[in-house]
C-alpha cells in the first residue's frame, strides 16, 4: 500500500492509538499494597521541623555541590555581614 509508513525493517508500521483510562476504572494493580506505608515518606518530619528547601541556579549548583558546602558559604556571608554591620553601626536589609 502506497500510503504506509515502512520501518527500517522494511515492513509497514502500525499506527499506534493512544487510549485514556477511564475515570471511573481501577488502574491499581493488584500486585500494589500501600496498606503498610508511610505518609509523608521518610524526610517528612524533618520538612516539618522547619527546614527550608532552596532551589540553586545551575551555576550555583556547579560550585556548590552539596548541602555542607552550600552552607558553609552561606555561614561565611553571613559572618561577613554581621562584621559589617557592627563596623557601620547600622542595619542593612
Amino acid at each position: 500500500m502506497p500510503d504506509e509508513q515502512h520501518g527500517l525493517n522494511g515492513k509497514a508500521m502500525k499506527k499506534q492509538t493512544r487510549r485514556k483510562p477511564s475515570e471511573d476504572s481501577d488502574t491499581m494493580r493488584p500486585e500494589y499494597d500501600f496498606r503498610k506505608g508511610v505518609r509523608g515518606g521518610k524526610h517528612a518530619a524533618r520538612y516539618a521541623q522547619g527546614t527550608n528547601v532552596v532551589v540553586l541556579e545551575p551555576d550555583v549548583a556547579r560550585e556548590f555541590r552539596t548541602t555542607e558546602q552550600v552552607n558553609e558559604a552561606l555561614r561565611a556571608v553571613s559572618k561577613l555581614l554581621q562584621q559589617h554591620r557592627k563596623r557601620s553601626g547600622r542595619k542593612t536589609v
